[in-house]
């Protein structure tokens, strides 16, 4: 995650290319308001789309502290596609001049496809003109030698599907358990889930945490912990009727509110000084249960996998511009069986 640092800094090196504020996070009037992503192409099986399903065509570019990189990290995983699109880790800390690579807690030193150094150079490597901030996921096509796609939720539902054909059969969405990653019978309310936890929890901790002003963080603040109610009351209609926000099977709404929970809820020290939670240890111990029930010991290590609490930890520090470590807690997720 990025700093609350409000200092203009100009992210382009040449005269000729306007200035990106990486570091800026709100707006004049105090409001973070999220950059809507620029890419927007389609992984398809489609006859003659432009970009197919291929092995080794594909490259996902992300870091292990950006809950919503850390989506497309856990469905690469969950599907099974981790021999088909390569993974490409850059480092955790925003700099002025974005995401750099580093080679710092299992990062790349480089990119190792044009050696590249910074994540701004492969966008601007895909639009010479590009001038907003660079962002991941990312998703790149070595063939085209350009970026399909920045939009977590987008590439997400490529990877349900489209690659299919390329894994066994019992990998394809059709024959996983309870219908798949988005069933067709749970559609509807995934995406409506979807909706209010985007605003108000997923987005709404940036919302809050780069706030620039007291009236724009008094603005959203709030309305977390009445999200966080909302999916409290949610599980509590549910219950007896399976771990997951749908039942016995994970969904799409488990992947989007788990990257957000497991942050707000594991790495709650950091976190807290950063994002300034009033009610944060009260949170804390009220969602624990939600967390568990998304935890590692379940979909083949998926989640577990894909999960490095301490780069978390290591990213807020950064963040919270104090540089300190919390220790814990310890353990970081409880047991499924633990009370």
């Amino acid at each position: 995650m990025s700093t609350t640092a409000t200092t203009t800094i100009t992210n382009q090196p040449t005269a000729d290319k306007p200035p990106t504020h990486t570091l800026q996070q709100s707006d004049p009037d105090g409001q973070f308001r999220r950059q809507n992503s620029q890419f927007r192409n389609h992984i398809s099986s489609a006859p003659g789309s432009p970009f197919p399903p291929e092995k080794d065509r594909y490259v996902l570019y992300l870091n292990y502290g950006c809950p919503w990189a850390h989506r497309t990290n856990i469905v690469r995983s969950l599907k099974g596609l981790e021999s088909i699109i390569q993974l490409v880790v850059m480092g955790f800390e925003l700099t002025d001049r974005g995401w750099i690579f580093n080679g710092k807690d299992s990062s790349a030193e480089k990119d190792p496809l044009y050696g590249f150094t910074e994540i701004r150079q492969l966008y601007w490597k895909a639009d010479p003109e590009y001038k907003l901030r660079y962002t991941v996921p990312m998703l790149w096509d070595k063939k085209k030698e350009t970026i399909v796609s920045n939009e977590s939720s987008e590439i997400i539902r490529m990877f349900y599907s489209e690659f299919d054909e390329l894994l066994p059969v019992e990998m394809r969405e059709g024959n996983r358990p309870g219908g798949g990653l988005l069933p067709k019978g749970l559609k509807g309310q995934v995406e409506e889930m979807n909706e209010w936890v985007y605003d108000m929890v997923n987005n709404g901790v940036y919302k809050t945490g780069f706030a620039g002003t007291q009236e724009a963080y008094e603005g959203h603040v709030w309305k977390v912990f009445e999200g966080l109610d909302r999916l409290e009351k949610h599980l509590k209609e549910r219950e007896g009727k399976g771990r997951f926000l749908f039942g016995e099977h994970v969904t799409e709404a488990d992947i989007r509110l788990y990257t957000t929970l497991i942050r707000f809820g594991e790495s709650l020290s950091s976190y807290e000084s950063h994002i300034e939670w009033d009610q944060a240890a009260y949170k804390k111990d009220q969602m624990r249960p939600t967390i568990r029930c998304l935890g590692p010991e379940t979909n083949g290590g998926a989640f577990k996998n894909t999960t490095d609490f301490i780069c978390f930890k290591k990213g807020y520090a950064v963040a919270s511009k104090t540089g300190i470590v919390p220790a814990g807690p310890l353990p970081h997720i409880l047991p499924l069986d633990r009370p």
